[in-house]
């Protein structure tokens, strides 16, 4: 019988402050910031033990991926919207009709073309994947990105029916 263990990323401290922008909306195509939480849900089938997936090593591996999007201004390099140019300590970032100059250091670059829940959600879960799966008895894994409380945005990954 399968069964499924979930982390509330506020209650566990999964959590980033970033800054970011979504060139085509009104109001969010303003350079703002949110504290983010990210949760998880992983259904499978428990071992012996009545164990799918050990909590301490969930949490940190979310967690390791929490700290690098932490204080940091996030940038889609896949936007057809957003222009970006590399310079020796600085990002130049054109959004429509916004020029930024950024410190490199302040900036992550992301694989991804908006900065929305939704995608940071795809992200999120991408990058976790590879330290998720090594386990056979897990089936998906959800990851949800909340931009605020009671506000976000979960995408979910079938591994196996």
């Amino acid at each position: 019988m399968d069964s499924y263990i979930y982390i509330d990323g506020w209650k566990s401290d999964i959590r980033f402050s970033s800054a970011h922008i979504i060139p085509d909306y009104e109001k969010c195509g303003r350079l703002h910031g949110h504290t983010y939480a990210v949760h998880v849900k992983i259904v499978g089938k428990p071992d012996e033990k009545g164990i799918i997936m050990d909590f301490a090593l969930l949490k940190d591996i979310f967690k390791k991926i929490a700290n690098e999007l932490d204080h940091r201004i996030l940038i889609p390099e896949k936007s057809s919207l957003v222009t970006i140019k590399k310079e020796e300590k600085s990002i130049k970032m054109v959004t429509l009709k916004k020029h930024y100059v950024l410190p490199m250091e302040d900036c992550i670059l992301l694989p991804i073309d908006s900065t929305s829940a939704e995608n940071l959600a795809h992200y999120i879960l991408n990058r976790a994947l590879g330290k998720i799966t090594a386990s056979k008895r897990i089936k998906s894994v959800e990851v949800g990105v909340d931009e605020g409380l009671g506000q976000g945005a979960m995408v979910t990954k079938i591994l196996k029916g």
